[in-house]
């Protein structure tokens, strides 16, 4: 899709949600449903919109860890930061995912298959180390867990 028509698309999608009470959050979520980011064009197209500051955009999509100014992988494994995941095993699996995956958090695989993220609860307390793999929510996952959810995404 050419740069004009993702322009032509973002306008479309902000003047959909203008009308909307706090319609910031909901141009955003549109946005990234449409292009599976927010590219860095569609910011001043939405401040410009809300008359604010690109600032405050762009602030909004650093708090919501949700939103992405680069397209994700095939594939998202949000590992579980909480405490609970954290003292059942959570800090030794996230490294090994880490550097099986040879990424940090928010970082795609080379060949663009798995973006690894921190998530924290997934209401899976009892049961962790927990993960979601494209939104299937899954249980302890230990090193050996991990290694066969990556094995079945085909990492």
């Amino acid at each position: 899709m050419s740069d004009t028509l993702h322009e032509e698309r973002i306008r479309d999608i902000i003047a959909k949600h203008l009308a909307l009470e706090g319609p910031m959050l909901p141009i955003l979520q549109a946005i990234q449903g449409e292009f599976g980011h927010v590219p860095q064009a569609a910011i001043p197209l939405i401040a410009e919109a809300l008359n604010i500051g690109r600032a405050e955009v762009h602030g909004t999509m650093s708090f919501y860890h949700d939103f992405r100014t680069e397209p994700a992988g095939r594939h998202v494994v949000k590992l579980c930061r909480a405490e609970a995941c954290q003292a059942s095993g959570g800090d030794r699996t996230a490294a090994h995912a880490m550097e099986t995956l040879g990424v940090d958090w928010h970082e795609t695989t080379k060949n663009g298959n798995v973006t690894l993220e921190p998530v924290f609860c997934l209401g899976l307390c009892a049961c962790g180390p927990a993960a979601m793999v494209d939104g299937k929510v899954v249980g302890l996952v230990t090193k050996k867990r991990f290694d066969q959810i990556i094995s079945e995404v085909g990492a």
